[in-house]
């Protein structure tokens, strides 16, 4: 498989777990973060809710890093060199700032869980 080809499929992936797609979350991220919640309400029951943010918040990450992975596969590297660590603290403010609007929204019962078994 080629470089651009395998660029291509991590772009795709990434976008189906970024924040950038709007209808993402109801097939990979919640069940993303309700797997973390299950495993850790494992441990304790009070450990649920935070562990659900974290898993969430760590696959709209993964989606924005693997997307980030991915164009720099896809696209030639041109005479800028790319700065990994601006690349990546942007997709970690990107994925941090979106998380916390859906922990806002669920907080204030826009986003009901309650449904959703545990």
């Amino acid at each position: 498989m080629s470089k651009k080809w395998l660029g291509g499929i991590l772009v795709f992936l990434g976008f189906m777990m970024s924040p950038l797609c709007w209808w993402n979350d109801l097939i990979f991220n919640l069940p993303i973060a309700y797997g973390f919640g299950f495993i850790f309400s494992k441990l304790s029951q009070d450990l649920f809710f935070p562990s659900s943010i974290f898993g969430y918040w760590l696959s709209n990450l993964a989606g924005i890093l693997l997307m980030q992975y991915g164009a720099m596969n896809v696209v030639e590297s041109s005479s800028a060199e790319r700065n990994l660590k601006k690349d990546l603290a942007m997709g970690v403010l990107s994925s941090t700032a979106f998380t916390l609007v859906m922990v806002v929204l669920v907080q204030s019962n826009v986003i009901d869980l309650s449904l959703l078994p545990h």
